[in-house]
């Protein structure tokens, strides 16, 4: 079942990201997507105590997140865009190393923590430890931002997995 879930992931990224719909093309994407599925599909559904229906709901809330995280994405370069032409730069930039426990549970959900972080301009993920998050921010007001909404809209994501 999950090399037919891998197998339509990959195939739909395919479809959607060539824009091409011609015999040739698709033709040339089910093949690549099946090789690709044979040698690693166990790379992208590593956890198979997950349901499929339980896989299909986070899929199904992916996007909102990604929605979310892109107006973060743009807030916080409006931040940064701010301090970088702000007259007082040397009082406002404050480089900090922040640690906190985020309280997810798998490797997979700490990766998509950490990489939204990284996307978010000021901040950048330097080290997972366990459960501990070690970020560098540019700002205290982008430090106070890492341990609120972002972690819970990860776990919101990912809640059926846990159950």
């Amino acid at each position: 079942m999950y090399r037919v879930l891998s197998f339509s992931v990959l195939l739909v990224t395919w479809l959607v990201l060539s824009g091409l719909i011609d015999w040739f093309h698709v033709s040339l994407g089910i093949i690549s997507c099946a090789l690709v599925t044979w040698w690693s599909s166990d790379m992208l559904f590593s956890d198979r105590s997950i349901a499929p229906r339980a896989r299909l709901s986070q899929f199904c809330r992916m996007p909102g997140y990604l929605l979310w995280l892109l107006g973060q994405i743009v807030l916080a370069n409006l931040h940064v865009l701010r301090l970088a032409f702000s007259p007082r730069l040397r009082e406002e930039i404050e480089p900090q190393l922040v640690r906190f426990s985020s309280g997810l549970s798998t490797d997979f959900q700490k990766f998509v923590l950490a990489q939204s972080i990284t996307l978010t301009p000021g901040t950048v993920t330097l080290k997972i430890e366990g459960d501990e998050f070690v970020v560098h921010a540019i700002s205290d007001s982008a430090a106070r931002g890492l341990t609120g909404p972002m972690t819970e809209r990860v776990r919101h994501v990912f809640c059926d997995g846990e159950q």
